[in-house]
């Protein structure tokens, strides 16, 4: 296959600029070492050249496959128009947008995936009497990408100090998750694929603004991770992202509830075997 691949800007990587280029490029070996010839492009090469420079096969001028970690408005507006006119894209920019805060909660929600019970509010509104404390306030109308678009909040005056902060910086939407006690856990995945991590986070694990810390050390609460790995993967479908990481909360019953989820994460602890089963999964589809 010819295929292009558009790695994610610098912008949309807090904290983790090089894990994220470490694994957009073991990927990219990974195609080459399996014979497929492939393009790269950061996102500001991709969303500023000419069309003409994409015609590498007779799809129209347009390429066979796309492999992205892009999250920019404007390239996944392009990617929109070309998975409209045939091309298969991965993940597909209508995913990416679906792992928007407030999609995704909406989307999970609707679909009875395992989720905390959420309120939806614009930061222009009184916060809602039923939020219950502690909470977690999002912002609901991107990726994350500084440390205060995720805060943590004990009491109702945290809380409103918070929208009203996020108001301020023009974000016009908030999403209100409980806190659920129990131990975190983070994971990776390929939809449909055996390959799939999972970790008890640590001080010394990498994150991006180290929030992990709130729920405390892991207690080693039991779980079965085959149905995480279930529960996951029906997100993905959900979500339209085939290739993904998030966190859960395991609680004291064993029951688990997935409190985020990423397009196309760092795959850090996992890289090799990830690297691996995402082209595998390109390749099948």
């Amino acid at each position: 296959m010819n295929i292009i691949g558009i790695s994610r800007g610098t912008r949309f990587s807090p904290n983790h600029v090089g894990n994220d280029a470490a694994i957009y490029n073991k990927v990219m070996e990974e195609l080459l070492r399996m014979g497929h010839t492939v393009h790269s492009y950061t996102e500001d090469e991709f969303s500023s050249a000419s069309l003409d420079k994409f015609a590498q096969t007779p799809l129209d001028g347009l390429p066979e496959v796309v492999v992205t970690m892009a999250r920019d408005k404007h390239t996944l507006a392009l990617l929109m128009d070309w998975e409209a006119r045939g091309v298969r894209i991965t993940n597909s920019p209508r995913g990416i947008l679906n792992c928007v805060r407030r999609p995704m909660t909406e989307l999970l929600l609707a679909h009875k995936v395992p989720h905390p019970r959420s309120w939806i509010m614009a930061t222009d509104e009184p916060l809602p009497m039923e939020v219950t404390f502690p909470c977690w306030l999002k912002r609901g109308d991107s990726h994350v990408v500084v440390k205060q678009d995720v805060c943590y909040a004990s009491t109702r005056d945290e809380a409103i100090r918070v929208v009203a902060d996020m108001h301020e910086r023009g974000i016009p939407s908030v999403v209100i998750n409980e806190h659920l006690e129990g131990d975190l856990v983070k994971f990776y995945g390929v939809q449909d694929d055996p390959f799939f991590h999972w970790f008890y986070p640590s001080p010394d694990s990498h994150s991006k603004f180290g929030l992990e810390a709130i729920n405390g050390q892991a207690q080693g609460l039991p779980f079965d991770p085959a149905q995480l790995k279930e529960c996951a993967d029906e997100a993905a479908r959900v979500l339209d992202v085939p290739v993904y990481g998030g966190d859960a909360v395991v609680k004291a019953d064993g029951s688990m509830q997935i409190i985020d989820f990423n397009d196309w994460p760092s795959f850090a602890p996992c890289r090799d075997e990830a690297a691996r089963a995402i082209a595998r999964r390109i390749g099948q589809k």
